[in-house]
């Protein structure tokens, strides 16, 4: 007979590590391994314990390190890569650009080029997982040919990172304009809500799922919400015909289905005109939520999406707070990496944190474990993958990044989880697994070349602003210095 005591054969053992565990009895171990095989974590515990029952090919020496959960970013944009900062302010002048960009000024190249730049953003960052819209603006969306969708997909396979891409129509009206490019040559054609629906169902068949289940597509669909935009009256009929039809596709599909740029009274709306929530929908930003509002995520198991850096949280708040105290579940998002922001989900928590605190006039408001659960389970949850990711447990899979806590700013070694919240930044990522993979160790990133992925990002961005005549909006404008605004 075998010997009962021999040892269990794996393939990556982290030991000696502080494990943030993120399980159900939020335990953290304090000098604690984590061993993967298959993909998935297989075992949990004291590294003493785990050392004694398992042997590995491969053993990551987590020292004066925090292992975690990978981090989950809820709501951001492709495209915002190559398109930081432009407008130097000017929002209005961010918008339209956005719209020129992501109708006739990209190609195929664009989005590639853009999506591999932002998932290793991501990947350095601890973000194993992610939600990008298919455009942004005021919801223009690339959906006048599945290649664009394509492209991205095939980037964020090649990185290794997990993704949902969220596709739906552009904003009402239609027709909309798009271009495509061969070199330099331009062909440009009207392209109508039905073709954006027979795309983006395309892009469903062809791209959910794949990379092993790490890409995966989920529905999205412009907000309606009148009383903030009165030019949008005029296609209330166009918003509800599209609202039976894309959430139709994302049921038939089995689909998640998410929104952009929720308000005051438009999630009630969207309940009782169209029927949009439920607990598959994730619905992002939710500023200034009326009580109507927030009864209707409760009733329907809604979640919601905060992005406390983003610019709609500039101009009203999403009461995550009162959320949180009435039983929904909120994740949070970066809303991008423009104009201002970045993939840091690090930098999100610490804003979020303070953002409420300055709100009620009291440092207790979300403590520092809530706000770590809203980029870990409680996303996971969102995207309906809680059994899956977003906590270190026994049968799930195995996406853990370490994150270096022998640093000036993150020294004394005690209090961890206060340290990860409070004080560690993405840049203190030392190593990033995703699936089992070891995509980045020791901060050098295995699956690709950084200098070629930037380089070629940068030929990307200057192709576009040759192609819109946009080189303008990379000007800083007056108000840059000596002012108090833009």
């Amino acid at each position: 007979m075998p010997d009962a005591q021999a040892p269990c054969s794996a393939d990556l053992l982290i030991e000696h590590g502080t494990v943030i565990t993120l399980d159900g009895a939020r335990r953290v171990i304090e000098d604690g391994a984590v061993v993967v095989a298959g993909g998935r974590i297989v075992a949990v515990g004291s590294s003493a314990e785990i050392t004694s029952r398992w042997r590995a090919r491969k053993v990551i020496n987590a020292l004066r390190k925090a292992v975690l959960p990978g981090l989950i970013d809820c709501h951001a944009h492709a495209g915002h890569g190559l398109i930081k900062s432009m407008g130097g302010g000017d929002g209005a002048a961010w918008m339209a650009a956005c719209e020129t960009i992501y109708t006739t000024g990209s190609d195929a190249e664009f989005w590639y080029a853009e999506a591999r730049l932002a998932a290793l953003e991501r990947l350095r960052c601890g973000t194993t997982t992610g939600v990008c819209l298919f455009g942004g603006g005021d919801n223009i969306m690339r959906v006048d040919d599945p290649v664009y969708a394509t492209r991205h997909c095939d980037a964020i396979s090649e990185i290794g990172t997990r993704s949902f891409l969220a596709v739906g129509p552009s904003r009402p009206p239609g027709p909309r304009t798009y271009a495509s490019w061969s070199g330099e040559q331009r062909s440009v054609r009207e392209v109508s809500f039905a073709q954006m629906f027979d795309c983006c169902e395309e892009i469903i068949r062809s791209q959910h799922g794949r990379a092993g289940g790490r890409v995966n597509i989920c529905v999205t669909l412009p907000v309606y919400h009148p009383e903030h935009t009165p030019q949008q009256l005029p296609y209330a009929d166009v918003f509800r015909s599209q609202a039976r039809q894309y959430r139709d596709l994302a049921r038939r599909h089995a689909l998640r289905f998410t929104q952009d740029g929720h308000c005051s009274g438009s999630l009630r709306r969207a309940h009782e005109e169209f029927g949009l929530l439920g607990e598959s929908a994730f619905m992002s930003h939710s500023i200034d939520l009326t009580a109507e509002d927030i009864a209707a995520c409760v009733a329907t198991g809604t979640r919601i999406v905060h992005n406390p850096s983003a610019i709609m949280s500039i101009r009203g708040r999403c009461p995550v707070p009162e959320l949180l105290d009435a039983g929904v579940t909120v994740a949070l998002g970066s809303d991008g990496i423009a104009p201002d922001r970045s993939y840091d989900m690090f930098r999100h928590m610490f804003q979020c944190m303070h953002y409420h605190r300055r709100h009620f006039r009291d440092a207790g408001v979300l403590p520092h474990g809530k706000v770590l659960e809203m980029v870990t389970i409680d996303a996971a949850r969102t995207l309906g993958l809680e059994h899956e990711i977003g906590s270190i447990e026994t049968g799930k899979k195995a996406d853990i990044i370490l994150v270096d806590l022998f640093k000036p700013h993150l020294m004394p070694l005690n209090m961890p989880v206060y340290r990860v919240t409070a004080f560690a930044n993405g840049a203190d990522v030392c190593t990033t697994i995703v699936d089992g993979k070891v995509l980045m160790e020791d901060g050098k990133v295995h699956t690709v070349d950084e200098t070629e992925v930037m380089e070629r990002a940068q030929h990307a961005t200057e192709r576009m602003l040759e192609r819109t005549g946009l080189r303008h909006l990379l000007d800083a404008p007056p108000t840059l210095w000596r002012a108090t605004r833009f």
